[in-house]
């Protein structure tokens, strides 16, 4: 029996594991970077050890300080969660060689599926349908598009579609570059590129006595640059016929590799309906807890129960649906760019994003992993992240995610846009707008979606709803009411007030100018607005004989305001008078995030001819890379960016000189 359990991971997953822990009777270690230091899963566990440093390659990265900390701390297991090294076959024999469980798979079949050329030769042989590698150097016209992609790794990284034979050569160079960065291995392979198709994934869980769980499939087609957004269970639209031989095939690949524990095999499901293997995933899935929404189970806990020789009797049925969106801090309006910052507050629905709790009150039955039923639709928030938690640079952007089950697919749908609508999300800026309005696109909604959704509707969805002028008034009359000494407006003319905001997300400004005396609200542009109540934290508003009830966050830098049914918004106070001087000049390159300069254009230096569109420097932050061009053809006049060196958002990072005649 497990007694205490190491998670080697950070964040959101880290506190999922400790809490399935807990209900099982098992103590809990994390460990963190120093950037983590204060971060929710160590507050969490019931022991943290520190790894020195703040880049993955010298914490998360290093089994040799996991392992050492795990012996410290007193733990006899080690769950890896995702990310970092829970596909390392080299990490999960060093746990077994040190005489500690692995809660995950045979180290013999994550080497077998770590390399996802080699994984296709596997599956190949036991006859699972997949997409036939290219040669780099055989591939025509013919062939195009075709995908190149990373043989480890995944999350989207070492990914390119190349749609011109001109363009392959750039793609397996960046490609490789990319994966060698991320994943410590450059190999990369080219696939066909199948448009329009679905990403269709099984999971499976097994023991170690031949019996071997499919428990339902699940649709992760949407997804933006290879990356999923949302997630459900079951994928809807699919025949039986067809989710019977996804079905076999996961069978097929977890038996040809003598696979133990959680895992999940990929599809791309072709518009045709024909299913090619994408890959084999030897850990935990992000998105795992639609598949224990739907099938009332824990698979954290049958994980556990598994690696102490578990055996598994027969698979729990299916019931209802469930949806998952992940919580990013990324701006849309900033060409989704990763954001760092403070997390004020984080709540959906009637929990705390943190809390882990399933708003339904599923009750985990420790000795199988399996819930009981009966209970009504609810709400669960899966985060890592807590009131005053700080959102850093060196790891993924992911602030929470949010599920919801219900009976049918159409009431998980609008269970969750709902809650989300009227989440509280005081930080950085997210991309609650696009998960909002994908859900309720049409399309999705009639379970019409492939990979390409956001090729198509990106523009359209990423666009924050509403009109921020209103919520601009509310929150300069919460404003003057932090400043008077009444609490409340005054009933005597008063001086016209004048307030200027920029909406974070589009970037609108907006000034409102407003007079509060004896007859009320009287507000520049707002005719049929009326103030029925003035406080710091509520204003209630009728506008058009519809009363809002509007709540406003002052945290000094930043307003936040939400307005039911109206959206809400981040208002950054501006200088009545702002000032006419620039702050940078003409051709200046600054840092669009804060993050780690990665490399700089190789032969580039101060008084270098370079071509508009030019990459001249790279950044990355929160698992993404970032290409800084030049604005102009010119020459480069100053560069201050070096590799490595770490840079906050708008930090000068070059000049170019626009030249006077642009060459022909």
């Amino acid at each position: 029996m497990i007694s205490s359990v190491l998670v080697a991971n950070r964040g959101e997953i880290a506190c999922r594991v400790f809490r399935t822990c807990r209900s099982l009777g098992i103590a809990t270690v994390a460990v963190y970077s120093d950037a983590d230091a204060d971060a929710l899963h160590v507050r969490e566990a019931d022991a943290a050890v520190r790894l020195p440093g703040v880049a993955p390659a010298d914490t998360y990265l290093r089994g040799d300080l996991l392992i050492r900390a795990a012996r410290a701390a007193g733990a006899d297991a080690v769950h890896p969660g995702y990310g970092f090294l829970s596909e390392n076959a080299d990490f999960a024999r060093a746990v077994g060689d040190a005489g500690l469980v692995w809660i995950g798979p045979p180290p013999e079949a994550v080497a077998a599926m770590a390399s996802k050329t080699r994984a296709k030769r596997i599956m190949s042989d036991a006859g699972v349908p997949l997409l036939v590698p290219l040669s780099p150097a055989a591939v025509v016209a013919a062939d195009l598009p075709v995908l190149v992609k990373a043989a480890a790794g995944g999350g989207g990284r070492g990914m390119r579609v190349v749609r011109s034979l001109n363009g392959l050569a750039d793609a397996l160079a960046s490609a490789r570059a990319e994966a060698a960065a991320a994943f410590g291995d450059g190999e990369v392979f080219v696939e066909p590129y199948v448009e329009g198709g679905r990403h269709v994934e099984v999971q499976i869980l097994a023991d170690a006595h031949g019996t071997v769980w499919t428990l339902g499939t699940r649709d992760c087609s949407l997804q933006r640059r290879h990356q999923k957004v949302i997630e459900e269970a079951p994928a809807p639209g699919l025949s039986g016929e067809l989710v019977d031989s996804l079905y076999a095939a996961a069978d097929s690949a977890a038996r040809a590799i003598g696979y133990v524990s959680a895992g999940t095999v990929e599809f791309l499901v072709a518009a045709d309906g024909r299913p090619y293997f994408l890959e084999m995933n030897t850990r935990l899935q992000v998105e795992h807890p639609v598949t224990e929404a739907v099938y009332g189970v824990d698979l954290v806990a049958l994980q556990v129960r598994v690696a102490e020789g578990l055996a598994l009797g027969e698979p729990p049925l299916p019931e209802g649906h469930a949806v998952e969106a992940r919580l990013y801090a990324e701006d849309p309006g900033r060409g989704w760019l990763p954001q760092a910052g403070v997390v004020h507050r984080l709540s959906v629905g009637d929990g705390v994003a943190g809390d882990g709790a399933v708003a339904d009150g599923a009750v985990a039955d420790g000795a199988v992993g399996v819930r009981r039923r009966g209970l009504p639709a609810g709400l669960r928030v899966d985060s890592g992240v807590g009131r005053g938690d700080r959102v850093g640079v060196h790891y993924d952007p992911l602030l929470a995610k949010v599920i919801a089950w219900a009976p049918s697919r159409a009431e998980a749908l609008r269970r969750l846009a709902h809650a989300l609508e009227r989440a509280r999300i005081h930080g950085p800026v997210t991309n609650r707008s696009l998960l909002v309005s994908s859900l309720r696109h049409p399309d999705f909604v009639r379970g019409r979606v492939d990979t390409g959704f956001y090729g198509r509707h990106l523009a359209e969805l990423g666009v924050p709803p509403g009109d921020s002028r209103l919520a601009a008034l509310a929150a300069a009359v919460a404003d003057a009411q932090g400043r008077s000494r009444f609490g409340g407006w005054r009933n005597v003319p008063s001086q016209p007030q004048v307030k200027r905001y920029r909406c974070e997300g589009d970037g609108s400004e907006c000034e409102i100018r407003y007079r509060i005396g004896r007859e009320g609200l009287a507000a520049d542009g707002f005719g049929g607005v009326r103030l029925l109540q003035a406080g710091r934290e509520v204003v209630v508003l009728e506008a058009d004989g519809v009363r809002r009830a509007i709540s406003v966050a002052d945290y000094g830098t930043v307003v936040h305001v939400d307005t039911p049914h109206a959206g809400s918004y981040a208002l950054i106070p501006l200088p009545r008078f702002p000032d006419p001087v620039g702050l940078v000049e003409p051709g200046s390159l600054v840092a669009p995030m804060p993050g780690t300069v990665v490399r700089v254009a190789d032969g580039v230096a101060v008084g270098s001819s370079v071509r508009a569109g030019q990459p001249l420097v790279w950044l990355e932050a929160m698992k993404m890379e970032h290409r800084v061009v030049a604005p102009a053809d010119g020459t480069l006049s100053a560069l201050h960016a070096v590799a490595g060196r770490q840079v906050e958002v708008g930090e000068l990072l070059a000049v170019v000189t626009e030249s006077e005649e642009n060459p022909s």
